[in-house]
This record gives structure tokens, C-alpha cells and sequence, in this order.
């Protein structure tokens, strides 16, 4: 069921000023959606309502809620569901959020520091977006920034003529590997010389630190090395540097539960969508970045990120905060847009506020 394009926003007046009953109508046609995913009549609204109300009276209100662009009906005979304009209007003006039980924020708190101590920060990630996923039925997903590490080791390996392996290995055990273009006709020994001069000057110091120092000595001594070799370290810094300054890491866990409430052959096409959407995985960085400005937890809806024009899909994401509360990453869940939006968002928040929490620590 794909809802119309969206209208031309209607002006914030025009929501601010709805009734009490237009609201209460709409509030449930959307809470419908949200548990069901099935448009609802006038009929069976006017029996759920806390007023009494007719079926013709609901069909009114509904048809004042159409026009405004809230709710429409997939089909000519059916029920009505909300617009993603709708959802917006009930996210940010009528959704009460409730307070994240303790059950699971013992089960966070134990996940997520069952994975410090097996794997690190590292593992803590990992099994956040873990419980995220199983505690949501959506897709965990976290990113975030690493900071330039100390390194200990750099070697040079020949791939093919005009290609080498420059594989950099920080005091903290991470491996980089990067590909560096050669220039044609380099020798072996150029390749030895080049991983010489850099480990005789780069433990325990950052790529950033070595780099200054180098093309200072490079300035000062440009004899050390022959021309071809110094092309050499200058590709390998260039390539390595390139990737340092912004080196984004993406776990997603749980594509699996995005398959767990499939109602029809087009919810499926749907899926298959958003399974295309998350492998392209520079989207998916991009809209986390957006999450990552302000504070407190951000949702996004539909087509409100051209990652989830097509699938119809949301994302919740919440700000991770290091040392000096600076931005450290993004923790988020993605899923169908009638995602369970007042549990969610307290879950997400806190998960976020436990890795904020550990990262600070470290």
C-alpha cells in the first residue's frame, strides 16, 4: 500500500487549529496503523472512540482530514491510513512518549557491557545494535568517527606492476590495508626503503604527526630518498590520510527482522527496496550524519531522506557523545515507517546514553 504523493504542506495554522474530536479521530486512525498496518473505517472507529459518535459524523471529520493531507484511502471501497505528512504531524504534535521500562534497560545495560568486555568498545557496538534489533524488530545500525590512532608499523608489499599494499598497523592491534598506485618500473628496494624510513619515525606517534614531520624533513633533506621512493611514501600518506580525516564505520544487525511482518506481495517489494537502500551503505552514512547535529533523538520519515523515498521506511537516531561531549557516532533503527515510534525513541535514547557512557570512560 503506497501512499499518494505528498500534497504541498499544509500550514502549521491549519493543524494547530484542528478540534478535539478531529484530533482524537486521527490519533486513532494513526495508533491503528501503527499496531495493525490496515486502514480503519468509520464504523469500526466510532466504536473505539471515548464519544459517541456515528459512522456518518466519523466520515466527515475523515473526509476534513483528507483534505488537509493527513490520511488518505489506499483503495476506493477501504478504510483510511495516514500520509506521511500525517505522521509527521502525529510525531511531533500528538505522540506521548513513554519511559523505557526496567526490564529493558537491564537487558541494554547487560548486552552492551557483556560486549565491553569481550570485545571492547568495538564489541559494545556491536551488541548495542543487537539488542536494538531484537528488541525492535527493526534494523540496529550505529556509526561512528574513529580518531586518528598512534600507529607501530608500516610495510609495503608489491600487488602488481603499478600497485602496491600499504598495510599500517596501530599500537591498539586495528589493521588498515589501502591500496597506492606505483610509479611504473619502481624496484623492490624502493618498496623496503620506503617502509624503513617511515618505521624509523612513526611508532607511536598519528599518520597527522608523521606527515607534518615528514614534509618538514622532506623540505630539509629531500636527499634520503631517491625521487621514486619519496613518490612512493607520498601516495601511501596521501591514500591513508585521505581516509583518516573521516574514516566512517557502519554495523547494521538485524536486516533479518525488517522481513518479520509482511502482509502482501507489494510489503514485499517494499522490503526488497530497502534491502537496495541499506547496501548503499553511503545513504545510509549520510543520514546519520544529519542526526548527529543538535541533541536528543531525531526521526525520520519516508521520503523525508531520499534514502527512504522508495522503501517507505523510518529512521530513530540518537547523537553518541565522547570525551567533552563532543559528537562521537550515531546509534539508530530503521524500519517500516509505522515503527512503534513512543517505545522506540525512549530505547534508543538510553542505548545511546549507555555507549556515551562507556566511551567517556575509556
Amino acid at each position: 500500500m503506497v501512499p499518494p504523493v505528498d500534497r504541498p504542506a499544509v500550514e502549521a495554522g491549519a493543524l494547530a487549529n484542528l478540534n478535539a474530536r478531529s484530533r482524537e479521530i486521527f490519533r486513532r486512525i494513526v495508533e491503528s496503523y501503527l499496531t495493525t498496518g490496515e486502514p480503519v473505517g468509520s464504523r469500526h472507529l466510532s466504536r473505539l472512540l471515548p464519544i459517541a459518535l456515528s459512522p456518518a459524523s466519523v466520515r466527515n471529520v475523515m473526509q476534513d482530514l483528507e483534505e488537509l493531507g493527513l490520511i488518505y484511502a489506499p483503495h476506493a471501497s477501504a478504510g483510511r491510513l495516514p500520509t506521511q505528512q500525517g505522521l509527521r504531524f502525529f510525531v511531533d504534535a500528538l505522540l506521548e512518549f513513554g519511559d523505557l521500562g526496567r526490564e529493558d534497560r537491564a537487558r541494554i545495560d547487560a548486552q552492551v557491557r557483556a560486549g565491553a568486555e569481550g570485545g571492547g568498545f568495538e564489541g559494545a557496538l556491536a551488541e548495542t545494535t543487537s539488542i536494538l534489533s531484537e528488541l525492535t524488530r527493526g534494523a540496529g545500525m550505529v556509526l561512528t568517527i574513529k580518531s586518528d590512532p598512534s600507529l607501530k608499523h608500516v610495510e609495503f608489499v608489491r600487488l602488481e606492476p603499478e600497485k602496491a599494499l600499504a598495510i599500517l598497523v596501530a599500537e591498539d592491534g586495528s589493521i588498515e590495508n589501502r591500496v597506492v598506485v606505483t610509479p611504473a618500473g619502481l624496484p623492490a628496494s624502493a618498496l623496503l626503503e620506503a617502509g624503513n624510513y617511515l618505521n624509523a619515525r612513526i611508532r607511536g606517534r598519528t599518520l597527522s604527526e608523521v606527515t607534518t614531520e615528514i614534509e618538514s624533513e622532506r623540505r630539509q633533506a629531500r636527499g634520503e630518498l631517491d625521487a621514486i621512493a619519496a613518490r612512493l611514501v607520498d601516495a601511501g600518506l596521501a591514500s591513508w590520510a585521505g581516509a583518516s580525516e573521516a574514516r566512517d564505520q557502519l554495523i547494521v544487525r538485524g536486516q533479518a527482522n525488517l522481513l518479520g511482518d509482511v502482509r502482501a506481495a507489494e510489503d514485499i517489494e517494499r522490503i526488497r527496496t530497502l534491502f537496495a537502500d541499506l547496501e548503499t551503505k553511503t545513504d545510509v552514512i549520510e543520514l546519520l550524519h544529519r542526526a548527529e547535529t543538535g541533541d536528543g533523538v531525531k526521526i525520520f520519515i519516508g521520503s523525508e531522506n531520499k534514502l527512504f523515498s522508495l522503501s517507505g521506511s523510518s529512521m530513530i537516531a540518537a547523537p553518541l557523545r565522547g570525551g567533552d561531549h563532543r559528537i562521537a557516532g550515531v546509534l539508530g533503527v530503521i524500519g517500516p515507517t509505522r515503527l512503534n515510534y513512543g517505545r522506540i525513541v525512549p530505547m534508543v535514547e538510553y542505548a545511546a546514553q549507555v555507549l556515551g557512557e562507556l566511551k567517556r570512560s575509556r
